[in-house]
């Protein structure tokens, strides 16, 4: 039978992805001139540049600092307020959408930007990290400060149960809310991101730790490489099949841990795949931070876009812009703004304490951020004190705008050629 003439015939895959891009601007090495003492103080050369991502609901400039939204929504903070202090683009985590409220939900609303009333370009992470975490007890956190592989590879909180199980197919798990049981897969994945529909997903991929053995790593990593392949094959799959929506672009998730070895094979594994960007993530060492996203960026096809996931500190945010590194993403803004804790130039301070009772200057002076253009932190300080939910919402507010201006003015240090007089300056008064 003839095709009817008058139906939408889906453009090639190839067309498709050409609604996102990455252009890189000015190289660090090249714009800053670092020393061979430099250099060498940073183990190897600097691959910092700015660029620029294309998305269909608009550009990102980088470096840059992705807000997180972990449920389609910026703790405490409405998305007009996130726009105006700065951030370009907002995170949200499959893992937590799937099971509340659900991934078709967001889909019928016209996706994750039209559903939290969010206009530019949105990331969804692919679950994987929440999988592992949760289903291992250690709820939000994973220690990422000590190498020690004494224990079992299938390792617990300490008096927790197991609620994930991996196989080869993917991993079984129990939900934190109600303790149902789940299956995620590669292709779950891809099918819960495309129906969430942010701009920028990640592959579905095995989240391993600093203590898990060497053995287990290399096991993983190539059932993480595996897994990545099948994420490719379903999201063309999808694309091709969900004709009328907007381009969603897939980055690929490399893992190794600490291993060199393990992170350049995951990355020249990867590099050689259908992916648009690439996300750093696993446990990296916080001293050797800089170090891994070196290693993985000298593989990298450099024309494509690399997140670093989960930091916003500002040494290792300096640390990740200068080895590559060109958006990353962070909950801890909010996160120590719901216990009082504010940022400014000369470090985190915690507005629960008594000598801020009668301070009636803003959070930071000369910060441009709503919060700190109307109120006191003697206010600030009585409405925590006093338990109203508002002071989240106002300590969120600047603590977003400190990092996501931080940042910006980090790629303007690129651009102007001044970024080690920048960055020492700042890491200087921030910690001493």
């Amino acid at each position: 039978m003839p095709a009817n003439p008058e139906s939408p015939v889906p453009p090639p895959l190839p067309a498709r992805q050409s609604e996102f891009s990455f252009r890189v601007g000015k190289r660090l090495s090249e714009s800053c001139s670092p020393t061979e003492a430099q250099v060498s103080a940073n183990g190897g050369e600097f691959l910092g540049r700015t660029g620029t991502i294309t998305t269909p609901h608009g550009e990102i400039q980088t470096p840059a600092f992705i807000a997180v939204g972990t449920k389609a929504t910026v703790k405490s903070v409405l998305p007009e307020s996130v726009a105006e202090l700065g951030a370009q683009a907002v995170l949200a985590n499959a893992y937590h959408l799937y099971l509340q409220p659900g991934a078709d939900i967001l889909d019928e609303a016209g996706g994750l930007g039209t559903f939290m009333n969010w206009h530019g370009p949105t990331f969804t992470d692919s679950g994987g990290f929440q999988v592992m975490s949760l289903g291992s007890g250690f709820k939000k956190v994973i220690d990422m400060k000590s190498v020690d592989q004494s224990g079992p590879d299938d390792a617990v909180a300490p008096g927790k149960e197991r609620l994930a199980h991996v196989d080869e197919e993917g991993v079984w798990f129990k939900s934190h809310l109600n303790g149902d049981r789940h299956r995620f897969s590669p292709e779950i994945s891809m099918n819960v991101q495309h129906q969430i529909g942010a701009d920028i997903m990640f592959a579905f991929d095995e989240l391993t730790t600093l203590q898990n053995s060497r053995g287990y790593q290399e096991e993983s990593l190539e059932r993480t490489r595996r897994w990545a392949e099948r994420c490719i094959t379903e999201h063309f799959r999808l694309t091709s099949e969900r004709t009328g929506k907007p381009y969603q672009a897939l980055f690929g998730v490399i893992q190794g841990a600490q291993y060199e070895d393990l992170r350049r094979k995951a990355c020249r594994d990867l590099g050689a795949l259908n992916f648009d960007g690439f996300g750093i993530g696993g446990a990296l060492e916080k001293e050797n931070l800089g170090t891994i996203v070196r290693w993985c960026n000298e593989e990298l096809p450099e024309n494509k876009p690399r997140h670093l996931l989960g930091i916003s500190e500002p040494d290792d945010i300096f640390t990740a812009i200068e080895n590559g590194a060109d958006t990353f993403d962070c909950v801890s803004p909010t996160r120590v703004a719901r216990n009082s804790a504010f940022y400014h130039p000369t470090g985190r301070y915690n507005l629960s304490g008594a000598m801020y009772k009668r301070d009636f200057g803003p959070l930071q002076e000369g910060c441009d951020c709503y919060a700190c253009l109307n109120y006191s932190r003697a206010y600030i300080h009585h409405l925590f004190k006093a338990k109203e939910m508002v002071s989240a919402t106002l300590i969120s507010i600047h603590n977003e705008r400190f990092v996501v201006k931080m940042v910006d003015d980090a790629r303007l240090a690129i651009e102007a050629g001044n970024f080690f007089e920048f960055r020492d300056e700042t890491l200087d008064r921030y910690y001493f």
